[in-house]
């Protein structure tokens, strides 16, 4: 089972950014490349809703939230992906995790907190 490591949340103001980060284990690295990787949140009691995704060759998706505000992009050679979050709001606090196309295991997730 392959769990990534997410990193970067943190408290900022509205309007402000932060961006995420999403590693790869290397137990992965022959395989990393092939993998469609998504970015997704979960508020308190609630599941969690898919935020942005991206694809093995580099497609894009976003929720209808974050569209304009958020961009996913992947680093094949750091076995990272990363979610750029600009124009915060405090709607966007959550925990936010990403994980494969598939996958069942999951990372411990970063925090996000936007507030004044």
């Amino acid at each position: 089972q392959v769990q990534f490591v997410e990193s970067g949340g943190g408290l900022v103001q509205p309007g402000g950014s932060l961006r995420l980060s999403c590693k790869a284990p290397r137990t992965i690295l022959s395989v990393w490349w092939t993998l469609d990787i998504t970015w997704y949140r979960q508020f308190p009691g609630k599941q969690r809703e898919l935020v942005a995704s991206i694809t093995r060759d580099g497609t894009t998706n976003y929720a209808d939230s974050v569209k304009g505000r958020f961009t996913i992009s992947r680093d094949n050679s750091k076995r990272t992906v990363f979610l750029q979050m600009n124009s915060l709001r405090s709607e966007d606090t959550a925990s936010y995790y990403c994980n494969h196309a598939g996958g069942v295991s999951w990372g411990q997730g970063t925090q996000v907190t936007v507030s004044s």
